[in-house]
């Protein structure tokens, strides 16, 4: 039974706890840099200069998102059509902080908004499968996403210079790099008929929504369809 206690000790956020959660996501962050060059690289194509481009990796911090961007980019930016793309792109963040919640309430709100600033697919992950160890997570969270920022922000700069080194980050399979660890993730984690329920029901949703539906809605379809199955077949718990 999961008490208040064990959430509060989970939820501890200590230098030693966030140091060691930017250790962990180094060779993570490695490749991160890579991506964060090709879009500093593509930035430049459209229009973008350095400053604005590292800005809008410092604040923004969403590469899928940052790279939709630039496909609207222009003398005329539709904002709407802008708006609704990076809320479609990162509309996961909402069952992120939703899969959270229970050790984020035990922060105040300035940790806990701090924290989920710089929650990323791999750094939650990684929290994640720690929590669900019964260990704490958060400074996981913390310092696995200052190791991703501060990365993404470095290769935001060498992009603008010496990207185009870099440029076609397929060309060498580094595309799959992301998608390798949170499958990782995925198989190191809770195992049992209704978490693969939900992975499949995620999984497919987003395949169709990639074949029938509009550019980059397969992302919050999937999150939505394994969210909703999550929501409505609950967990059993010997929680009073």
């Amino acid at each position: 039974m999961t008490t208040t206690d064990d959430l509060r000790s989970q939820s501890a956020l200590t230098r030693r706890l966030v140091w060691a959660g930017f250790r962990e996501m180094l060779p993570i962050a490695l490749f991160v840099l890579v991506f964060g060059a090709a879009f500093g690289l593509a930035s430049l194509q459209q229009g973008l200069n350095t400053p604005w481009a590292v800005l809008m990796s410092s604040a923004v911090f969403a590469g899928a998102a940052q790279f939709a961007v630039l496909d609207l980019w222009g003398p005329q930016v539709p904002l709407l059509p802008l708006a609704l793309t990076v809320f479609a792109i990162n509309a996961r963040h909402l069952l992120m902080g939703a899969t959270l919640y229970p050790w984020l309430r035990q922060l105040p709100p300035a940790r806990r908004y701090g924290v989920m600033a710089l929650a990323s697919d791999s750094n939650w992950a990684l929290a994640m499968q720690a929590l669900g160890r019964g260990q704490p997570g958060l400074g996981l969270l913390l310092g696995g996403g200052l190791a991703l920022w501060v990365f993404w922000i470095i290769g935001t700069v060498l992009g603008t210079q010496v990207g185009s080194l870099i440029a076609d980050a397929r060309r060498w399979g580094l595309d799959m790099v992301m998608g390798c660890f949170l499958l990782a993730m995925v198989v190191g984690g809770e195992k049992n008929l209704r978490m693969l329920l939900i992975w499949v029901a995620a999984g497919g949703a987003s395949i169709a929504a990639w074949h029938w539906l509009p550019e980059n809605s397969h992302v919050v379809t999937g999150t939505l369809a394994g969210g909703l199955l999550g929501l409505l077949w609950k967990e059993k718990s010997d929680e009073r």
